[in-house]
C-alpha cells in the first residue's frame, strides 16, 4: 500500500507544479491588472514562436483554467503512474509539436490555454491502451473516452460556434498524443501473457513439423 502510494506521488508531482505555475501566472496577472496573452502563439508570426513553450501556462482568465485543470490533473497523474519511463517524454513531444502545429497551422490569433496538451495526454492515454491491449490500460482507455470523449469534437474546424476556442490547439494535440502512442507502442507496460499462451509458444518451439522449420521447396 505505501509503494503504490509513493508511487502516486511521485506521478503527482510534475501535473501538479505545472497546474500551480499556471494559477501562479493568473494571479499575477489579476493581482497586477496585466494579459499576458501576447506569450501564446501567434501562428506564422515571430512574436508568436516563444508561445510554443509558454501559452500553456497562460490562460484566458479563471474559469478557463478552471476549466482546463481537473482534466490536465487526471489525465497527467495517469501518464505518469502508468507510463513512468515515457511520461516526461512524451508530454515534452506533446507539449512541443502541439504548439508548432498551431504556429504553421494555426488562425491569425493569439492561442493560449493546455487544452492541447489537455487533448494530447487523453488521445497517448486512450490509443496506447488499445494498441498493447492491456487489460489495466485498457480500462483507463475507457475511462479516459467516458470521461472526456467529447473532447474529440473539440478537434473539428466550426465546432465551437465561438471563435475564442482554439480547435487547432486541440487537433495538435490530439495528433500528437496519437504519435507518441504508436511510437512508443513497444515500450512502457506491457500486456502479461498468461501460462497458456507460453505453453503454447514453448510447444510451437519444439514442434519439428513447423511451417518455419521445413526447407522452402520451389
Amino acid at each position: 500500500m505505501t509503494q503504490e502510494k509513493n508511487k502516486l506521488i511521485g506521478a503527482s508531482a510534475i501535473p501538479v507544479m505545472l497546474l500551480l505555475l499556471m494559477w501562479a501566472i493568473r494571479f499575477v496577472e489579476y493581482g497586477f491588472g496585466i494579459d499576458l496573452g501576447f506569450l501564446g502563439v501567434h501562428p506564422l508570426h515571430a512574436n508568436g514562436l516563444p508561445g510554443i513553450i509558454l501559452a500553456p501556462l497562460i490562460h484566458a482568465g479563471f474559469k478557463h483554467l478552471g476549466a482546463n485543470t481537473v482534466p490536465f490533473l487526471v489525465l497527467g497523474v495517469a501518464l505518469f503512474y502508468f507510463y513512468r519511463e515515457l511520461a516526461l517524454k512524451v508530454l515534452i513531444f506533446i507539449w512541443v509539436v502541439s504548439g508548432i502545429l498551431v504556429w504553421f497551422g494555426g488562425r491569425d490569433a493569439w492561442h493560449i490555454g493546455a487544452s492541447g496538451i489537455i487533448y494530447g495526454m487523453a488521445s497517448f492515454l486512450f490509443f496506447s491502451g488499445l494498441i498493447r491491449k492491456n487489460n489495466g490500460l485498457a480500462a483507463l482507455a475507457l475511462v479516459v473516452v467516458f470521461l472526456y470523449g467529447s473532447l474529440i469534437w473539440g478537434a473539428i474546424p466550426g465546432f465551437f460556434p465561438k471563435q475564442h476556442i482554439s480547435w487547432e490547439s486541440h487537433l495538435g494535440g490530439l495528433f500528437s498524443g496519437i504519435v507518441m502512442a504508436f511510437y512508443y507502442r513497444k515500450e512502457g507496460p506491457q500486456r502479461k501473457k498468461y501460462s497458456w499462451e507460453l505453453e503454447e509458444e514453448y510447444e510451437e518451439e519444439d514442434d519439428p513439423d513447423a511451417y518455419w522449420k521445413k526447407p522452402d521447396i520451389t
